[in-house]
């Protein structure tokens, strides 16, 4: 376990917003009343730089098709009750209800603050009565198809081919009841699943230089790395150095394509190496036999483990070699690792910075960073979003973001490619988008 080095304190920022960047609310959706729990641009390919994903709990829609209609019998499985619909000029309609609905949906961000639906994915496992989906992340194939890879209560990672042409396109959703959701979707049938943890995930990342590989944090107590274009579990990180308790967030190096920081409800972060076993990464991208055949390794033992926080830490970036982290005191803390290279899992923890966020005290909540981390936005319990500068010291409080029917818990917030738009996803199922504004 690494110890604090002893040295100055770390400097602590001002709460009073310096304005050098100014944001207004330009858009917001209400995405079912269900909690959603994430929010993603996707940065791994520059022509979907403003799309983004969203994931949540289970939801409930009402879809209408014509009575002859082929879709129908797809979502046979589905059906929860069916009402009958007055027809209209193009003839008659049957409405069908779907309870429990696991959704993933993707948007695109608009000039003038318009959010475009795009697509919407609907999970065909109805006998998982209580999904939610807690996590989601962009990856893609060595071909760059776009990949959304989604998570959550039931342990199956979901990836979903973005690019598809195969997806069965119906028609809008006809709200019947104030308790369902307005939405375009397309039940997709062109998505895998990989199973392997045995309980809840956490989070997904993906590693931006290989974005064909993702990592999974898991209430098992495990972290694990997929090859989602073959679908192999390349690496099981747990065992006897491993986490103790839930794996809550976990995040890829930027540019160490070997190093991977992890933390969770043990109220640890730890520091994960796969330079030893890389030869596998690499057999992952050529394997052809079944993916269940492949020789998944164990790394039982992380190389640097670090108590920074007094309760659970449920989100960790990398800022360079630096590492930013959070639990449930109001602050994120940026640290830097000094690793015992004769001495694996010791060393020393210098706290650099402290970046406060009031009413930010319970878990579940992370941030979020731009593309070259020059900024990072959290949100609070209390629905209010605070916009951090990092490459400065003494942190710079770039703005304080508020709107009089923002109250609900914000469970996740995106930042866009270079930090103009915020997006932030709450616990009431709203979906709320802030824009810069043009400097005079």
């Amino acid at each position: 376990m690494a110890k604090f080095s002893l040295g100055s304190e770390p400097v602590v920022g001002s709460l009073t917003p310096s304005k050098k960047r100014e944001y207004r609310v330009t858009n917001r959706l209400q995405e079912g009343k269900r909690p959603l729990y994430a929010v993603v641009f996707n940065f791994i390919d520059s022509r979907y730089f403003n799309v983004f994903a969203t994931v949540g709990g289970n939801r409930n829609f009402i879809a209408r098709f014509p009575y002859e209609s082929k879709d129908v019998h797809k979502f046979t499985p589905l059906l929860m009750n069916t009402l009958d619909v007055d027809g209209d000029d193009s003839g008659a309609f049957l409405a069908i209800v779907f309870l429990n609905v696991f959704q993933v949906t993707v948007y695109q961000c608009l000039e003038g603050g318009v959010i475009a639906v795009l697509q919407s994915y609907i999970d065909e496992d109805v006998n998982q009565k209580e999904e939610s989906f807690y996590t989601v992340s962009w990856a893609c194939n060595t071909d760059g198809t776009p990949f959304a890879v989604a998570g959550g209560i039931n342990g199956i990672i979901r990836v979903i081919d973005a690019g598809t042409e195969k997806i069965h396109k119906l028609s809008k959703l006809l709200v019947l009841l104030p308790e369902y959701a307005l939405l375009d979707f397309s039940y997709c049938s062109s998505h895998v699943s990989f199973v392997g943890h045995g309980d809840s995930i956490n989070e997904i990342r993906t590693q931006p230089l290989k974005p064909s590989l993702v990592v999974s944090a898991s209430k098992d107590e495990s972290v694990r790395l997929w090859n989602v274009q073959t679908g192999i579990c390349i690496l099981i990180f747990a065992g006897a150095g491993g986490h103790r308790n839930e794996v809550l967030s976990v995040d890829f190096h930027p540019s160490d394509i070997y190093r991977i920081a992890s933390c969770g409800m043990d109220n640890t972060v730890k520091i994960w190496s796969m330079k030893e076993f890389w030869t596998y990464v690499e057999k992952s991208f050529t394997w052809t036999d079944l993916p269940s055949k492949f020789p998944t390794k164990y790394v039982q033992f992380p190389v640097f483990i670090a108590s920074v926080h007094s309760n659970y830490v449920d989100c960790n970036r990398w800022l360079g070699d630096f590492i930013l982290s959070k639990s449930v005191d109001n602050e994120i803390v940026l640290w830097e690792p000094k690793m015992k290279e004769q001495s694996p899992g010791e060393g020393t923890v210098d706290i650099l910075q402290k970046y406060p966020v009031p009413e930010c005290d319970i878990w579940f909540i992370k941030f979020s960073c731009d593309f070259h981390y020059n900024a990072a936005a959290i949100g609070n319990r209390e629905g209010k979003i605070y916009v951090w500068e990092l490459q400065s010291s003494p942190p710079v409080l770039i703005a304080r973001l508020s709107h009089t029917q923002s109250k609900s818990p914000i469970r996740q917030t995106a930042m866009s490619f270079e930090g103009s738009t915020i997006l932030s996803c709450c616990e009431d199922g709203t979906i709320w988008r802030w824009d810069a504004m043009a400097t005079s």
